[in-house]
């Protein structure tokens, strides 16, 4: 079994989707989907979404959740990092080692947790 894709929330999908198009341009993750409401990016190894909630209340973040983009290089992470505050996204932890591994945390604009991390 492995994972296949993941959905975050979102209460103003314009916003959410202008915030992932631009971080995730040149990464390799492709819009495959843009219609109604949820917007999917994806390559061949996993999808990823944003959408407004089926049950039309309002979307939120969970506590203790997060979502791990595993990238090449520290580079990569710090690059991330720096682009989704600049996007309006929030820093939850500065580009560093953390168990091993070159890490950072963010939250893009609906508060989801987002982890940029590296083996590298």
């Amino acid at each position: 079994m492995k994972m296949n894709y993941f959905v975050f929330g979102t209460n103003n999908k314009e916003n959410a989707v202008a915030f992932y198009d631009q971080l995730f341009d040149g990464l390799g993750l492709n819009k495959i989907h843009g219609q109604g409401r949820m917007t999917l990016w994806g390559n061949e190894e996993f999808m990823f979404a944003i959408a407004e909630p089926f049950d039309e209340k309002a979307a939120t973040n969970g506590n203790g959740t997060m979502l791990g983009f595993h990238l090449d290089s520290v580079a990569e992470v710090n690059r991330l990092h720096q682009k989704a505050i600049e996007l309006g996204g929030a820093s939850e932890g500065e580009p560093r080692i953390r168990s091993n591994m070159h890490s950072a945390y963010v939250r893009d604009l609906d508060s989801n947790k987002i982890c940029f991390y590296t083996s590298n």
